[in-house]
């Protein structure tokens, strides 16, 4: 991956673990200052070397991004530091999203935990960020989900927030258009430390999940994930807005 994000600032949420680690070591190799938001900075430690070692400048933050205040500290003290912001990807998602549940026995405190840290702190986060986005002419990319454009019928909550995120890019792509904000969503098919744990106690499972895709395999998301996502938060995107990209190995072709 060349340098493409040299010189620019760079915030992740979600960055300790799954596909958030990923990214954040993807655009540490692509050259940037990266904004790793975790909810504890001691869970932070690995991947800011990973992001040291990629190239780039790991800033760990803390960032729990359903507490406005904390997170608006966060933006505040990236900028403070490094004097900019050129993209915030916003990737958190709650430690109860694949929990299964149906709609008729679901409880309202399951509703409440997808919604802050999907709906609530996508919009929160975008107004957080706005004048630094716009100083820079820069990018805000959001991790969806396939779940959200699909469905889930054991994730319904899920599949709402994410579907919820692809209506905000899409609204605010043509809001931030005059400001020359870029805003673009992922839908990512990746291994995550729920699928690993998958993996030990059902292999027979993800060996089907992985039969489905036809590249044969899940993503890896630091190597497949990662450098789209560097594309959509790089000036060689600057073309590309309200978009949503399927990185999916082919599994979701029709989406």
């Amino acid at each position: 991956m060349t340098r493409m994000l040299d010189g620019r600032v760079v915030l992740v949420t979600g960055a300790a673990a799954g596909v958030g680690r990923g990214v954040a070591v993807a655009m540490g190799r692509a050259g940037a200052v990266v904004g790793i938001g975790v909810r504890r900075p001691e869970a932070a430690t690995e991947v800011a070397d990973e992001v040291r070692e990629a190239g780039g400048v790991p800033v760990v933050l803390r960032c729990d991004v359903t507490d406005g205040a904390q997170s608006a500290a966060a933006i505040d003290q990236l900028v403070a530091q490094h004097g900019r912001l050129d993209a915030l990807v916003h990737n958190a998602v709650s430690n109860r999203s694949s929990e299964p549940t149906d709609l008729e026995t679901a409880e309202l405190d399951l509703w409440e935990e997808h919604a802050s840290v999907t709906v609530r702190a996508t919009w929160r986060l975008a107004v957080q960020a706005h004048a630094h986005l716009r100083a820079a002419q820069g990018a805000y990319l959001l991790m969806t989900s396939p779940a959200g454009i699909e469905g889930s019928a054991p994730l319904p909550f899920y599949s709402a927030v994410k579907a919820a995120q692809r209506g905000f890019v899409r609204a605010l792509a043509r809001e931030w258009g005059p400001d020359h904000i870029r805003v673009n969503s992922i839908a990512p098919l990746a291994i995550s430390p729920a699928l690993e744990n998958l993996r030990s106690t059902d292999p027979e499972r993800v060996a089907r999940i992985e039969g489905l895709v036809p590249l044969g395999r899940l993503g890896d998301p630091t190597e497949d994930i990662g450098p789209p996502s560097v594309f959509l938060c790089s000036p060689e995107a600057r073309y590309v807005t309200g978009q949503t990209l399927v990185v999916s190995g082919g599994r979701f072709t029709s989406l």
